[in-house]
């Protein structure tokens, strides 16, 4: 019997700093809305779980191998223990390949492995953790990744079809209400904020559609495709960003608020319409020389004043991170049922 197998390799040269719950909080912190991310996160894994442990109880298991997984960047190694962890918490076996010294670490080193884990059968997924060495080059990078193992979805190839605004992939209909029915990787940090609004939704019939929606932000990673898929659920949306002029009163307008933009505590209670959904999706590492690990993680929101404001509001730690890890397992899942002809795409 197979044994199933998760691989991942990291450029390290920084501090582990760790994210470890999820939760979704009320100005009144109700038991209900400070633990419901934290149930719904651990939901998805269970699920996930369970089922690769009735697959190796039958004559042929799945062997999930999650990237090779490289880079130097702060949010990437918060991520790096958790990940691993979760991995060993869905029946996953984690293998983390370490380079402390990755401006020594070529470009064709690495298109090379890359090359080599596209045509692994067992690698189920491939993730790159940007941002690279200056002296490499992302989007070389990216592009080489097997479009079906970019369980990161960030390759060119899936980043445009997130962009599209077409019905069908292709002769797939495309439910963006469901994401296990889109045929293509979706970015997991963005997927998780959609997860969040989804089960605020659940819990209080806040919809997305019909709303009007801020993204602060406009990376590749967050920013931009978070607001894609806000749009294909039919939200009105505006993104703001460093040259924005008359960002706060932007915001004010907003009745679900996206922080991208990675700068600790920039949003103010003042800038947010009460009443309106946060999702903070800022993990800044602040120096905090009287607590025992000597920094502190904050979001791009002033937690402490805005929960008096908003309905609803994402903390950090404790919000949008553990969800990616739980997204990150699915879409890794989901390329290893797509490679075992159990769904389409």
């Amino acid at each position: 019997m197979n044994v199933p197998r998760v691989c991942l390799a990291l450029i390290n040269s920084q501090t582990h700093r760790s994210e470890s719950n999820t939760s979704v909080s009320t100005p009144n912190h109700s038991p209900l809305a400070s633990n419901d991310g934290k149930r719904h996160q651990r939901q998805i894994r269970r699920g996930i779980h369970l089922i690769g442990t009735s697959l190796q109880a039958g004559i042929s298991p799945p062997r999930r191998d999650i990237l090779p997984r490289l880079g130097r960047h702060a949010r990437g190694l918060l991520e790096r223990l958790p990940n691993q962890k979760a991995c060993a918490d869905c029946g996953m076996v984690s293998f983390l390949e370490e380079y402390p010294n990755g401006e020594d670490f070529t470009e064709e080193t690495l298109l090379a492995k890359i090359r080599h884990w596209n045509e692994d059968k067992a690698v189920h997924g491939i993730l790159v953790q940007l941002p690279l060495p200056k002296h490499i080059h992302e989007e070389r990078i990216l592009s080489e990744v097997d479009q079906k193992k970019d369980v990161d979805g960030l390759h060119p190839a899936n980043m445009a079809k997130l962009f599209s605004t077409a019905t069908h992939a292709g002769a797939f209909k495309l439910n963006w209400n469901d994401f296990t029915s889109i045929p293509f990787h979706i970015p997991c940090t963005p997927q998780g904020c959609i997860k969040l609004l989804n089960r605020i939704n659940d819990c209080q019939g806040i919809d997305i559609e019909g709303k009007n929606a801020v993204v602060i932000g406009r990376s590749n990673l967050i920013g931009m495709p978070v607001a894609m898929l806000l749009l294909h659920r039919n939200a009105m949306i505006t993104i703001v960003h460093s040259c924005t002029k008359n960002i706060e009163n932007i915001i004010q307008q907003a009745e679900i608020v996206v922080a991208a933009v990675g700068r600790a505590n920039m949003v103010q209670a003042s800038w947010l319409k009460p009443g309106c959904v946060v999702i903070d999706d800022g993990i800044n590492s602040v120096d905090a020389p009287d607590t025992k690990r000597g920094y502190k993680l904050m979001g791009d929101v002033n937690y402490a004043e805005a929960k008096e404001v908003c309905e609803w509001i994402t903390p950090v730690p404790g919000g949008v991170g553990p969800m990616t890890i739980a997204m990150l397992l699915r879409n890794t899942w989901n390329s290893w049922r797509r490679a075992t002809g159990q769904i389409e795409g």
